[in-house]
């Protein structure tokens, strides 16, 4: 009898705010050749060099006032949806992973597998596809099996940023929220990547796209902006800018905004500080007057129920 599982995956947290912890986790993430591009001849003297004596420690403050009792706000919401999900599926053993650190993927699958486990859907949290994220799931999962005699029935879903309850879900959000605060134009903001990943086939900007135009159809006819925001390094991005953006708005007499980030299923440090610090800051120093975010699924069990049609369908 085929006993099924499934894998949630998101990106990762430094197990703690601190230096340490944080240099730990970023020496993994950006070593993953999917995220970083540059041969590795030329970027590991540059990570171990300047980035990984310098980063980490402003990270580190970052990441602090971001901080909960129970850890990173990241790995809490996982853990819900985890949890919510299961619950949805009692005869489905539903596990977590992350990309970059504890439970890392190989250590989930071994879980999975000693339960008897041998039809696994993946689920990376990553409502639009990119090589840098569920690209970079798909080749550990690939790694784990590769030189295994026994490979067990997998799935592996690619994205959902076109699927109905994940735009209604963020329509009607946006509907309660103009109905309370009315705003003189959206801001859709979705984290960036490099414009040669897109040259060299990564479809995520598309998908973005596609997910901003079917929320807006729902809407009513209200300006909206679509944006990238967390660049890294001297490399040429997906642009409007977020930052740029919001600096520049209120000279247009857009003085009102609510900003959205669809490409995110739980706040983490790019929604938390990022925008809600400092990109609000960028916005209100040059004129702006009212700035809301909309947060996203975080512990909504909403997010579950799709997770459930993903996996199940």
């Amino acid at each position: 009898m085929t006993k099924k599982g499934i894998l949630i995956v998101n990106l990762g947290t430094p197990k703690s705010p601190t230096t340490a912890h944080v240099r730990e986790y970023l020496k993994v993430f950006l070593s993953d050749p999917r995220v970083i591009k540059t041969p590795p001849a030329i970027w590991k003297p540059i990570l171990n060099g300047i980035i990984l004596r310098t980063r980490p420690q402003k990270s580190a403050k970052l990441y602090e006032s971001i901080w909960r009792k129970e850890g990173s706000p990241l790995l809490i919401y996982a853990k819900q949806q985890q949890a919510y999900l299961q619950a949805l599926l009692p005869d489905t053993k539903v596990a977590l992973a992350m990309s970059y650190s504890h439970p890392f993927i190989p250590e989930a699958i071994d879980q999975l597998l000693a339960e008897g486990i041998d039809d696994l859907t993946i689920l990376p949290l990553y409502p639009q596809y990119s090589g840098t994220t569920v690209g970079s799931v798909f080749d550990d999962v690939m790694k784990y099996f590769v030189k295994s005699d026994k490979i067990i029935n997998l799935h592996f879903v690619r994205s959902f940023y076109d699927h109905p309850l994940y735009i209604q879900y963020f329509a009607d959000k946006i509907k309660a929220q103009l109905a309370k605060q009315p705003v003189d134009a959206l801001l859709f903001t979705y984290h960036g990547i490099p414009v040669s990943y897109v040259t060299d086939g990564d479809d995520y900007p598309s998908e973005c796209t596609k997910t901003t135009e079917l929320i807006m159809q729902q809407l009513s006819d209200v300006p909206f902006y679509q944006t990238y925001q967390s660049k890294f390094g001297p490399a040429e991005w997906l642009t409007p800018a977020t930052d740029a953006t919001l600096t520049d708005l209120p000279k247009k007499g857009v003085k009102k905004i609510l900003v959205i980030a669809p490409g995110f299923v739980a706040d983490c440090l790019e929604t938390i500080e990022e925008l809600e610090e400092e990109n609000k800051g960028y916005f209100m120093e040059n004129g702006g007057e009212e700035f809301y975010y909309l947060p996203p699924f975080n512990d909504d069990p909403q997010l579950a129920e799709i997770l459930k049609q993903l996996a199940t369908n």
